[in-house]
């Protein structure tokens, strides 16, 4: 049986997330890059290599808030590599309308209803095959969602013997190179979802994503689409 690790990554993922801007409330991202296991060292060397090629050192991290002018060279290279390389795919789900949904008319918690949005985002995963998830450490409750998210996925594929769903683990992004590329591309959705135009480079980059994928940042893939792939949760939410 193969096995895939995904990486995954998140944005304003919280319920009462503290924040100066109030678009950074209603948007929530979770996005993620799958790759075979078997690929993995392989991956990550290329990406240290680009590193050096810019005069980085490999050990660096690379991410969505050090993208500058002098650097854009850098993060085009690493969007070109996902692209060029067809062992990684990409899944991002965005809720555009977070700070408006009414969890009480569904009778459901805000957590419960993080769950389900991750499910979504796991929405490609093949019984076929098996999985290793790894999330990007975010905050103090992380380890209490990531085992919570783990029984969910269980439950969720009548996996009680670990052969679908064989890991979900918190691992630090600067230290593995394949999330700080998952970081770009959620953190560049992100963007976009706030209508953010803050940075000459930062739209660069997200032009470079649209020209290489075919697709806007700004609504969903074709659900079949399989290297790159969007889907913009809306709520049907009731006010009351």
């Amino acid at each position: 049986m193969a096995i895939y690790n995904f990486y995954c990554d998140e944005s304003c993922h919280l319920e009462n997330d503290n924040s100066l801007d109030g678009k950074n409330k209603k948007v929530m991202v979770l996005a993620g890059i799958q790759i075979p296991e078997e690929k993995r060292f392989e991956i990550f060397s290329r990406i240290r290599e680009i590193k050096k090629k810019h005069w980085i050192s490999e050990r660096q991290e690379v991410k969505w808030t050090k993208i500058s002018n002098s650097k854009k060279e850098l993060y085009l290279d690493l969007v070109d590599y996902f692209f060029d390389d067809n062992d990684m795919v990409f899944r991002g789900l965005v809720v555009t309308d977070k700070d408006t949904l009414n969890h009480a008319t569904f009778g459901q918690t805000y957590n419960e209803w993080y769950y389900k949005m991750y499910w979504q985002l796991l929405a490609i995963i093949d019984p076929e095959y098996s999985y290793n998830f790894y999330i990007d450490i975010k905050d103090t409750n992380g380890w209490e969602r990531i085992r919570k998210l783990e029984e969910v996925l269980l439950n969720s594929m009548y996996d009680f013997n670990h052969k679908i769903i064989k890991r979900v683990q918190l691992i630090r992004s600067h230290e593995v190179e394949i999330m700080q590329l998952t970081d770009i591309f959620a953190w560049a959705l992100a963007y976009v979802s706030r209508d953010l135009e803050t940075s000459p480079a930062k739209i660069d980059i997200i032009k470079r994503i649209e020209e290489r994928s075919k697709y806007s940042l700004k609504k969903s893939t074709l659900r079949w689409e399989k290297k790159f792939n969007l889907f913009f949760w809306k709520s049907q939410h009731i006010n009351s």
